[in-house]
């Protein structure tokens, strides 16, 4: 148990660094009694492939020796990101980006959120800190939207990335938080909704809407008795 975790650890801080510009956000390790297949996902699949799949034959080359795998016993896969403003890992790479381009903290966090919020997302919280301006160090938050922090569904729906920048001033850490949507597909977000929501049923029968005031009465009335039976006529004998 140990020792699968210090795997998944080491292959994704390996892939954090030699993939950073193919916006890598993660992968997923399938073990089968025959191989090991790991799945990289990335939002530029098609570099992690390279030309005529040389680097990912490269890449494969590499966590073999390093982890001592039998030839021909390890897969790598790459897969595109469903939606990619859905994807805090992806958001932070592409934050961490921006900021080494020397774009200002205020602009890059804002047009992160606002991407993340127009991909469908309902929340999105950014936060940098580290020697932003001043010799002093600070944080800054940006937020928008509706956003979880505790509890069961904060950790079904939120997704969340941490990174660290290295600037001529300092290190920055920055923190990405994504309150995804129930999706029933399972894609874009959890299948089963948040437990609070309330689905109000629509009624089967149509009825007329109503332009005046209406009373009812809730005393049952009584139901009127059944008339007697007649008696037969007499008949006259003749």
């Amino acid at each position: 148990f140990v020792a699968d975790g210090v795997f998944y650890a080491e292959l994704n801080e390996f892939f954090q660094h030699e993939l950073a510009n193919e916006g890598y956000s993660g992968i997923e390790v399938r073990v089968t009694p025959t191989r090991t297949e790991i799945i990289i996902r990335a939002t530029q699949t098609q570099d992690i492939l390279g030309v005529n799949g040389r680097r990912i034959r490269m890449l494969t080359s590499i966590v073999q020796k390093r982890f001592n795998f039998p030839e021909g016993t390890v897969e790598l896969y790459a897969e595109k990101v469903a939606a990619r403003g859905l994807c805090a890992v992806a958001q932070c790479e592409s934050l961490k980006f921006k900021l080494l381009q020397g774009l200002a903290v205020r602009r890059a966090a804002y047009s992160v959120v606002r991407y993340v919020m127009e991909s469908g997302a309902k929340g999105c919280e950014v936060i940098v800190s580290g020697k932003l301006r001043a010799a002093r160090a600070k944080s800054m938050k940006f937020s928008e939207g509706f956003m979880l922090h505790s509890g069961n569904p904060a950790q079904e729906f939120i997704d969340f990335a941490v990174r660290h920048v290295e600037m001529k001033q300092g290190v920055l850490g920055i923190k990405v938080k994504i309150m995804l949507d129930s999706d029933p597909t399972g894609r874009l977000g959890p299948k089963n909704p948040l437990p609070d929501i309330v689905t109000i049923l629509s009624n089967d029968k149509e009825e007329a809407p109503l332009d005046h005031p209406v009373s009812e009465s809730k005393i049952p009335v009584a139901e009127p008795a059944a008339p007697a039976a007649e008696a037969p006529a007499p008949v006259e004998a003749f």
